[in-house]
């Protein structure tokens, strides 16, 4: 399996998370098993969950209806303050560990080209 890309992939956005506060995200790995078995990174986060799973749950469905499969590899927080232009991801999830904040900062950063902080921290829940 390699991290690529494929017309169904290509059409699944990269990062929905909400505009501004502090909220759980997950880091989702979208499988296409049509094209080989690419697959790409996604993140989403949201205020409404009151779990990690919630915004998988969904996810999963949405993946689904497109012939898609996925895998939760980690999850934890956002806090995102759109008034300075800063996103800081940080802590885990209790259902599915600890996501590998360094790719959802990659993918953050090209989600908001002209933020002028996004960071993240191991520290915190």
């Amino acid at each position: 399996m390699e991290e690529g890309t494929s017309p169904k992939l290509s059409n699944i956005s990269d990062v929905e998370i909400d505009e501004n506060g502090r909220f759980k995200y997950i880091l989702i790995k979208v499988i296409d098993d049509t094209q080989g078995n690419v697959y790409k990174y996604i993140v989403r986060g949201f205020a409404w969950a009151s779990y990690h799973a919630d915004i998988y749950d969904r996810i999963e469905e949405e993946m689904k209806r497109l012939g898609l499969k996925s895998d939760c590899v980690g999850g934890g927080r956002i806090q995102h303050d759109k008034s300075e232009n800063k996103i800081l991801v940080y802590g885990y999830s209790m259902g599915y560990g600890r996501a590998d904040h360094s790719i959802t900062v990659e993918k953050l950063k090209k989600s908001y080209p002209d933020y002028t902080s996004i960071t993240f921290s191991n520290e915190g829940y």
